[in-house]
């Protein structure tokens, strides 16, 4: 994706957190300074938001407010929050914020719930995410304990960080991807259609938080040297169905090697035995 589609991108994506946020706050009418605090808080501290300078908080915190005043309605712009989100783990995300906002002061009133309520069947979140949800931001734990990803899906995005190194995937990689996720043990579980998914899920988790940020994410997710082994073995047979990597390939692999501390007589055994 070219450089500026992806800063928009991420625009779009931080301004709908913000906006779910700014919402939440305003819900019973009013934006209380306990309430303020917190969606300053949580924007200081998502990796989503970094490189925003404190000062320029409160003018995106008045941008937000502006934006919502032009919906017609709550369900107009909770659709309009949604469509900016791409994947499902940013809806999980800014339901987060939101009800971080919500319980700022310790206790969320009738109208704060009744919207964390709307904001969830909007999203499409089920009871079991939005427990969670609230046990962690009551405890006043970091978002990222709900967020985790599951194994298949950090599987699949090895796979994609590999084949999109050099801006396209070329088919038989596409078919080396297909078949590990229809033929290996890790996706036993996984039906046709919810490996595609996570496919999906990889690009967009890739396009909107970019590299950096992602290898990050494997590395905390992928905890284990069996895990790691595993992911790199996938990104090889990616990598090789084509026949010989390309440059932008192998510094990914060489990305992927680093992140997870594997060593290079162990790599040269995963390319040879892939």
């Amino acid at each position: 994706m070219p450089r500026d589609a992806l800063s928009q991108a991420r625009n779009d994506r931080n301004a709908a957190l913000l906006d779910a946020m700014v919402l939440a706050a305003s819900a019973d009418g009013q934006i209380g300074p306990s309430e303020l605090k917190q969606v300053l808080s949580r924007v200081i501290e998502r990796p989503e938001f970094d490189g925003v300078r404190a000062q320029e908080l409160s003018a995106m915190v008045e941008g937000s407010a502006r934006r919502l005043a032009h919906g017609r309605s709550l369900e107009e712009l909770l659709h309009g929050i949604k469509e900016r989100l791409p994947n499902h783990r940013n809806r999980l995300l800014a339901f987060g914020l939101a009800t971080a906002v919500a319980l700022a002061d310790r206790k969320a009133t009738r109208d704060e719930l009744g919207f964390l309520k709307t904001f969830q069947a909007s999203l499409g979140l089920t009871e079991d995410e939005v427990s969670r949800v609230f046990v962690n931001v009551e405890a006043g734990d970091s978002l990222a304990e709900v967020l985790g990803e599951p194994l298949e899906q950090l599987y699949a995005e090895t796979m994609v960080l590999v084949s999109a190194a050099d801006g396209k995937v070329r088919e038989g990689e596409l078919s080396a991807m297909l078949e590990n996720l229809a033929g290996d043990p890790v996706f036993k579980e996984a039906s046709m259609e919810a490996a595609q998914q996570y496919l999906r899920e990889a690009v967009n988790n890739i396009t909107t938080e970019g590299m950096p940020q992602r290898l990050t994410v494997l590395a905390q997710g992928l905890s284990t040297h069996g895990q790691r082994s595993k992911a790199f073995r996938l990104a090889v047979r990616v990598a090789y169905a084509s026949g010989k990597p390309s440059p932008a390939e192998l510094r990914v692999l060489d990305l992927l090697q680093a992140t997870f501390g594997l060593a290079d007589d162990e790599v040269a055994r995963i390319t040879v035995e892939s």
